[in-house]
Formats: structure tokens, C-alpha cells, sequence
């Protein structure tokens, strides 16, 4: 997706009030942001750590499409669709739309 401005491709990317962190008690990925957080599983922590905003959307789904063959390009995309709307619907993500 492109910004407007200047042409650069951009996508999805945690707010920076989001941070991921390992919980070494659990062995889980946490996403916290102000009072809140959630216990990632390992899928969503994957998806999570893409979203830097150098990665689109169809660039995250095709990477770990690459990395989970055992799982269909269709259904892959339409997790990370569905988590990356999740964060976007809880006000966690920049970038999506």
C-alpha cells in the first residue's frame, strides 16, 4: 500500500504504544499495550512480528505461506486477515485497512 506522499510502500505496523514481549514463565508471546494485553499463540505471535510496516499484508500471508506448507495460501491469508482486523478493531495496529 502506498502512503501518498512519497510512493513508499508500507503496511501494517503495531501502534507504538504495543510492545511484544516473551513471557519466560509461559513460554507465550504477549501483546501488551497501555492496561491490557494478550497471550498470543504461536500463529498470531508470527503474524505480530511482522507487522513492522515493511511487509504488506499479502507479504506476510505469502511468508509464512512459505514457512507452513502444511497449511493452504488460502487459509493462511485469510487468518492473517482476520487476526490483522482484530488488532486494527482494537485500535493496536497502523497501516491496515
Amino acid at each position: 500500500m502506498s502512503n501518498g506522499t512519497t510512493g513508499v510502500t508500507a503496511g501494517p505496523r503495531l501502534r507504538s504504544k504495543v510492545r511484544l514481549r516473551f513471557d519466560r514463565r509461559t513460554g507465550r508471546t504477549l501483546l501488551l499495550y497501555p492496561e491490557r494485553g494478550l497471550e498470543l499463540n504461536d500463529s498470531a505471535a508470527e503474524i505480530a512480528r511482522l507487522c513492522t510496516g515493511e511487509w504488506t499484508i499479502d507479504d506476510i500471508a505469502r511468508q509464512l505461506a512459505r514457512t507452513h506448507a502444511e497449511v493452504s495460501p488460502v487459509e493462511i491469508d485469510r487468518a492473517v486477515r482476520e487476526f490483522l482486523r482484530s488488532l486494527a478493531d482494537r485500535g493496536l495496529l497502523e497501516g491496515h485497512r
